[in-house]
């Protein structure tokens, strides 16, 4: 069962991101503050959930959450500070939006750039420990799978509407025929070294 909470009576926000491996799209980010006496049967990691499953949780997350928030990085911006740095700035964009005032940051992982002067703790597989995160979890991948599916219908060819901008067979084969798109993270290797692609 997910805890709670890591120190009672400290206001806390679990980090979470995704698309930190993804070929196209931004970096996503949500910050999530929940009750201490939140309960969800379903509410866990979301890699771990189905869609419908994660469909179902996000309108009950946002109802009860003290208060929530989204946070974007850009490819551009990827490109240019590097894919942590940019997790990183996107839990700080999603962070400067809360509502309330943070006591203890909880962060999904094992590395984080400290937020003013908000105390953190970064926890391993945190969005399968605790509910904050799980939460932020959820929302930054809705989030991100959302604005995906827009960015597929001006750009079909990629498919992103299903891979979400992660390097599949598919994904890839469209990069090598049609070559890279502006939505494209310029520095990563989007194909095989010995392949060279023109942007």
């Amino acid at each position: 069962m997910l805890k709670a909470f890591h120190s009672k009576g400290l206001n806390e926000a679990g980090c979470d991101e995704a698309g930190r491996g993804c070929l196209a799209g931004p970096v996503v980010a949500s910050a999530v503050i929940l009750p201490t006496n939140f309960r969800h049967k379903l509410l866990n990691d979301s890699k771990q959930l189905t869609h419908k499953q994660r469909q179902i949780l996000e309108p009950i997350i946002k109802e009860k959450a003290l208060s929530w928030a989204i946070g974007v990085v850009s490819p551009q911006e990827i490109d240019e500070i590097n894919i942590l740095n940019a997790s990183f700035l996107a839990m700080h964009r999603a962070i400067d939006k809360l509502e309330r005032n943070v006591d203890l940051l909880l962060i999904d992982g094992n590395r984080f750039k400290t937020y003013k002067d908000i105390k953190h703790l970064c926890i391993v597989k945190g969005d399968s420990k605790f509910a904050s995160i799980a939460g932020a979890s959820v929302l930054a991948k809705n989030f991100r799978d959302e604005l995906m599916l827009d960015l597929d219908s001006n750009f079909p060819l990629y498919d992103w509407k299903n891979n979400k901008g992660y390097p599949t067979v598919k994904h890839r084969e469209a990069i090598r025929q049609i070559g890279a798109c502006k939505h494209h993270r310029k520095s990563y290797q989007l194909l095989p070294a010995q392949i060279k692609i023109e942007f």
